[in-house]
């Protein structure tokens, strides 16, 4: 379960070193996360520890990730945030 505590952090690691992922991120926490079943929640927090090149070439379409739960949830994030 995502206390107020592990929240807190899960929002600071939505700061990215890229602004593309910023303007991703940051919305969905504050908007779409808390929506999540917790199953999902632990996933998005995986998201989160995956290298800045690796999410962008995902989010962007440049590559696709071969992880089907991870690609599941850049594919809900992308249809929860307009950019």
């Amino acid at each position: 379960m995502f206390d107020k505590q592990r929240y807190g952090r899960l929002k600071w690691a939505c700061r990215r070193g890229m602004l593309e992922l910023d303007v991703l991120f940051m919305p969905f926490a504050e908007s779409g996360f808390l929506e999540l079943s917790e199953e999902k929640q632990e996933l998005f927090e995986r998201l989160l520890t995956f290298d800045d090149p690796d999410l962008y070439a995902w989010f962007m379409g440049h590559q696709a990730c071969e992880d089907k739960e991870v690609d599941s949830m850049i594919k809900h994030i992308l249809s929860r945030v307009k950019v």
